[in-house]
């Protein structure tokens, strides 16, 4: 019985709760944050749980009434209010049930870069970059470039960023992948459709405690930084590139003048991706957070595609076809792609956990 399941959530808010106003937590100010934290993330669903319990009590006990001559009529009107609210309390409580990604509320480090479709693909980079900014536009999240190589004829061969802001790696986790753009390139004088692919990675930004780098696990090098000519040309080696030695990640940053700051740049970068290397392995470990994950999360799947001449988007891992390719690319209008995602990647959890 689904009420059954509500009650060690109601138990653990109330244990918390009694643990809080014991004598002693005020002196020890870690546990009390954490227990606090802890209770203010089951407070909705403590909420909806007792308003679920109530709602299906009192739905026994109208049924219980419908032959009495007094009160049928009465339980009957009662019942016919209360019944509809049960499966949709159900619905909501379930997602609330569900274990939270601990990097949801993290920022990012945005990594894209062209792949098979040469100039084409490096165009494609620089479309794809400003619909993920038209949309952080939307959202006030902030996007700073930490890296970019431009492409021969335009766009970029490779381009991250960070993005901070509310959510981000909640809701720009499911665009890792390949992305494949089928359109006729301007320099195309048949009038053909080429087929081009991008890379996209995101990856949580980590904090000094979640991921321990010791100093003698890095080698940095340093470089004259590659410009396009004239006075933007280095004439230092200010350029670093950072190699984790016990994996052999690497991260180069180029952008600034300042090899400190290019340095401080990429080992933001090199930790985000060691950690990714990490959650990339318990993720392989652990089918539920591959549901989570909407597909198998590596960088290598095809995840979706953009036809220009048909204006459709199509995400091949939950077989969403959209005919608003231009709105999406033109205006950032993502909520378009990222609500059915979620609400996708919910429905799988809940199944996964048996809910």
């Amino acid at each position: 019985m689904f009420k059954e399941k509500l009650q060690p959530f109601i138990n653990r808010h109330n244990e918390i709760t009694t643990l809080l106003s014991a004598p002693d937590i005020a002196s020890d100010i870690e546990r009390m944050t954490k227990l606090s934290k802890e209770q203010s993330g089951l407070n909705e669903l403590v909420e909806k749980a007792l308003i679920y319990i109530e709602t299906a009590d009192a739905i026994v006990e109208n049924k219980e009434l419908l032959g009495d001559e007094e009160l049928g009529d009465l339980a009957k009107e009662e019942l016919l209010e209360l019944e509809p609210m049960l499966p949709q309390l159900e619905a909501e409580i379930k997602v609330l049930m569900l274990p939270t990604d601990k990097n949801d509320d993290k920022n990012i480090i945005l990594e894209l870069r062209a792949g098979a479709g040469g100039d084409e693909a490096a165009l494609f980079v620089a479309d794809v970059f400003r619909m993920y900014s038209r949309y952080a536009e939307q959202v006030s999240w902030k996007i700073e470039i930490m890296s970019s190589s431009d492409g021969t004829a335009g766009g970029y061969k490779e381009i991250i960023a960070q993005i901070s802001g509310e959510n981000v790696y909640a809701i720009l986790k499911y665009e890792g992948g390949i992305h494949r753009v089928q359109r006729v390139p301007d320099t195309e004088t048949q009038g053909r459709v080429h087929t081009s692919a991008i890379t996209v990675a995101v990856i949580p930004e980590v904090d000094d405690v979640e991921i321990d780098i010791k100093p003698n696990e890095i080698k940095m090098d340093t470089y004259r930084s590659s410009g396009c000519g004239g006075q933007s040309v280095n004439t230092t080696d200010s350029a670093v590139r950072l190699t984790h030695i016990p994996t052999g990640i690497v991260a180069a940053i180029q952008d600034e003048k300042s090899q400190h700051k290019n340095k401080a740049k990429a080992m933001k970068v090199l930790k985000a991706r060691v950690y990714e290397a990490a959650l990339q392995e318990s993720l392989d470990a652990s089918s539920t957070q591959r549901k989570l994950q909407v597909g198998s999360g590596s960088r290598s799947e095809k995840i979706r595609t953009y036809n220009y001449p048909q204006n459709r988007l199509t995400d091949h891992r939950i077989g969403l076809t959209l005919y608003a390719l231009d709105d999406i690319m033109q205006n950032g209008n993502l909520k378009l792609v990222f609500e059915p995602l979620m609400a996708h990647a919910k429905t799988e959890a809940i199944k996964e956990a048996g809910l």
